[in-house]
């Protein structure tokens, strides 16, 4: 069968939606934190650079353990989130989100980091001196040409986010319709009987969404070169 099946086209869902959440959750954080290491300097800074980039060389199984800790039922902020606003993070989609982001979060740091760095603080400084308040001034001039690396950086948090496994399977499990992404899915078909072709199919998918999106992230970083 060439076509996915239906659980199969579940699981394409599933991780598209987490790979676009992921995103969306991400880039506020990205922007900002971009921007402050880029144009701030102050005491600690290479400790928050350092502690920003820590899920990019950490065992994902750590960083999965570590969210669990955190936010599993027992654990500080899902014990409060559980018992105040009846909400489950861990061994739900919602984790398996957060993974995905807290994962390939700087990936996407970098990239806005370094558009930001590219663009003159000289340009911020006219507009403000035209009489466009800070905010403004970020919004209308660093932002916008920054607006490429940006997006780079969008694309390779989703790519990262499509070939998550480690913390997401240590953070919300691997189940069904839940939290199976494509890597879990992948995993589970080729430990089971019969399960090659299936497994196969999602290996394919999984090449042409990330190849796709490192495409796209390349042919912008060359059009930001010219």
């Amino acid at each position: 069968m060439i076509f996915p099946t239906p659980e199969e086209y579940t699981v394409l869902v599933l991780s598209l939606k987490v790979g676009l959440l992921c995103v969306v959750i991400s880039l506020p954080f990205a922007v900002l934190l971009g921007w402050v290491l880029a144009r701030k300097n102050f005491r600690g800074k290479l400790i928050l650079d350092g502690l920003c980039h820590l899920p990019l060389v950490l065992p994902p199984v750590v960083v999965g353990y570590l969210l669990l800790l955190l936010l599993g039922r027992r654990g500080f902020l899902g014990q409060i989130l559980n018992d105040w606003f009846g909400l489950q993070i861990a061994f739900t989609w919602r984790g398996a989100v957060l993974a995905a982001a807290v994962v390939g979060f700087p990936l996407m740091l970098r990239a806005v980091r370094l558009a930001i760095e590219s663009v003159d603080p000289r340009l911020e400084r006219a507009a403000r001196t035209l009489g466009a308040n800070p905010l403004r001034a970020f919004f209308s001039i660093t932002l916008r040409l920054a607006a490429p690396g940006v997006l780079v950086g969008s694309l390779l948090a989703f790519a990262r986010s499509l070939g998550e496994f480690g913390a997401t399977i240590t953070f919300v499990s691997n189940i069904a319709g839940e939290t199976r992404t494509l890597p879990l899915a992948i995993f589970t078909y080729i430990n089971q009987p019969d399960g090659e072709a299936a497994a196969a199919r999602l290996v394919l998918l999984s090449i042409i969404l990330s190849l796709g999106a490192l495409i796209a992230s390349e042919a912008i970083a060359r059009k930001m070169k010219t």
